[in-house]
């Protein structure tokens, strides 16, 4: 029986690009080969497709972390699939987008495979660009009972137009809260703002990544984290994991997520077993709310009283051996390889988003 050719894509063009090789470094050393038969291949910043011959092939940045060496694109994907510049078909069955951030996690790659007539790992379209753009995800968790945070989104043109009233809503809702990019993750451009004075200059860093910024009450709880994998079909919930960050870190930043030391991780969370029982079934909630498919980590805070509140949905979370959603599916009694393999051969049973 010939092994499953899966191209494992990363990079891309968005601020996650470093942390897109990371992941796909983890895929590509443990997906299993006596089943696949895996290749590599790099979006670099630029845009372009290029083969890469193993994770060796990476160029350390500045800070250490690894990039796609930037050249000109090897690679082109049209509607009969990924060739070279000869025309010649690399014959890929399956499509691992460890891609995180716009352009890979946002609907557009996905829709690139829907028109390739590719199958691939994740979520499809729709619920990819849904659960990417926070104000839209949002009102769908409430209208399926969840509970959201208080806030609103700050338009880059309205904040231009009128920066004074826009600074006058924000203060509205109290202090501490958080302003945040509609559509990033690793919380690139995220701050904590403490006062009406470090207002300007947070709504300007997450226009930065995003012309729409979501402005945040600050919620004071336990940071939970619970994994969703589809099984056959069938979303299944992981146990729960609890992120505690530490000084000097205020949050869940950039620098906390990846600086050895900046967190730990609680697997099992310390939570009484009909708390987290609600926390699992609010996390399979969210992922059938959004139409989410393959996999995703759902976030949520819980408060002193028992809320559960809803932070967020990722649908192509961090994938390295140590990241937080391999990790809790570890702890349920899955390894990294066997998640590996249930993604591929879930997303090569699925049937086509678009009838043709």
């Amino acid at each position: 029986m010939s092994r499953i050719r899966v191209a494992i894509i990363c990079g891309g063009r968005s601020s996650e690009h470093e942390i897109s090789c990371i992941s796909a470094s983890g895929v590509f050393e443990s997906i299993d080969r006596e089943q696949f038969d895996p290749i590599l291949i790099g979006i670099t910043k630029s845009g372009n497709w290029v083969s890469l011959t193993g994770t060796d092939s990476f160029r350390p940045g500045d800070d250490g972390l690894p990039s796609v060496p930037e050249r000109n694109s090897e690679l082109q994907i049209t509607s009969s699939g990924i060739s070279n510049l000869k025309g010649e078909d690399l014959r890929i069955d399956l499509a691992f987008p460890v891609l995180h951030g716009a352009y890979g996690e946002d609907g557009t790659i996905q829709g690139l495979f829907e028109m390739a007539s590719i199958p691939y790992v994740g979520s499809g379209v729709l619920a990819s660009s849904v659960a990417m753009d926070k104000t839209f995800a949002k009102p769908i968790y409430a209208d399926f009972g969840m509970k959201v945070a208080d806030g609103f989104t700050v338009h880059e043109r309205d904040w231009r137009a009128n920066q004074a009233m826009e600074i006058a809503k924000i203060s509205s809702l109290g202090f501490p809260l958080f302003v945040k990019p509609a559509r990033s993750g690793s919380s690139r451009g995220t701050s904590k703002v403490k006062s009406e004075a470090e207002i300007k200059k947070a709504i300007e860093e997450a226009h930065r990544h995003d012309p729409r910024a979501m402005v945040e009450v600050a919620v004071k709880g336990r940071e939970i984290e619970c994994a969703v994998l589809e099984v056959e079909g069938v979303a299944q919930a992981s146990v729960l994991g609890e992120i505690r960050v530490h000084e000097p870190h205020e949050f869940y930043d950039f620098e906390a997520k990846y600086l050895d030391g900046a967190t730990s991780f609680d697997v099992p969370a310390p939570i009484s077993e009909p708390l987290a029982k609600e926390i699992r079934e609010a996390a399979i909630t969210a992922f059938t709310a959004l139409g989410c498919e393959g996999l995703a980590r759902v976030d949520f805070f819980l408060t002193d009283s028992g809320e559960v509140i809803i932070n967020e949905l990722n649908t192509m979370p961090g994938f390295t051996p140590r990241s937080v959603f391999p990790m809790l599916w570890q702890a349920t009694g899955k390894s990294y390889q066997e998640v590996i393999s249930v993604l591929c051969r879930s997303a090569l049973g699925r049937s086509k988003n678009v009838i043709r």
